[in-house]
């Protein structure tokens, strides 16, 4: 069965990390740059995780495992290396109905989490459905050949321009092709090539003649 790909918000919400490793290391690096309230939970916590938590809001928790401390979150990931212990965490996310990420165990996940790089805004995430992390990343860094921060630019562009359109546009058939017209190849490449100041002047005659 298909997974549901969204996007989530975790600005200012708590997600819990149980695992002290370097795995747990990697998986507080992203969570942190969502701006979430991270709390990591392990007898140890290594250096590397350490490091990376410091002078953030992240709560570092040395502590053996408890189920209280998951409570109110809104993500939990188990990244410790005790399959036991991976197991007992994500029965007690479904009992208090938190979604849970148990690494290297898709069997006992409820979401996945993707290859991912950015250019600028323009996010570009790649699932397997949790069958070859290892292939998602293969096609990331093929995309990331592809897509490159002119891509990034040229997304603040058209978010910049986008308000305006709607503003003036009101037919929305006619504002929902100037958009798709502003957002293809062509116009990227214009913008490419002859840079944002004459991308928006020529946005500006396509707005102009579309509100006749």
């Amino acid at each position: 069965m298909s997974k549901y790909p969204i996007f989530l918000e975790l600005a200012g919400r708590r997600v819990v990390i149980v695992g002290g490793g370097g795995v747990a290391a990697r998986k507080a690096e992203a969570i942190l740059r969502a701006g979430a309230r991270l709390v990591v939970v392990a007898e140890r916590i290594g250096d590397t995780l350490r490091g990376l938590c410091k002078g953030t809001t992240a709560e570092l928790i040395e502590s053996k495992y408890a189920k209280d401390y998951l409570s109110a979150a809104t993500l939990v990931i188990a990244a410790t290396d005790i399959d036991q212990l991976n197991s007992q965490i994500y029965k007690d996310c479904q009992q208090l109905e938190i979604l849970c990420n148990v690494v290297d165990s898709p069997a006992i996940c409820d979401f996945y989490v993707p290859a991912v790089f950015n250019r600028g805004d323009l996010q570009i995430a790649i699932g397997t459905d949790g069958k070859s992390p290892a292939f998602a990343g293969h096609i990331r860094k093929k995309l990331e050949k592809i897509f490159t921060e002119k891509h990034g630019e040229f997304l603040a562009e058209l978010e910049s321009i986008r308000g305006r359109i709607i503003e003036k546009i009101k037919d929305h058939v006619e504002r929902k092709a100037l958009l798709g017209k502003l957002a293809d190849d062509e116009s990227f490449d214009y913008f490419v090539k002859n840079g944002p100041d004459a991308w928006r002047k020529k946005t500006d005659e396509l707005i102009h003649r579309t509100e006749r």
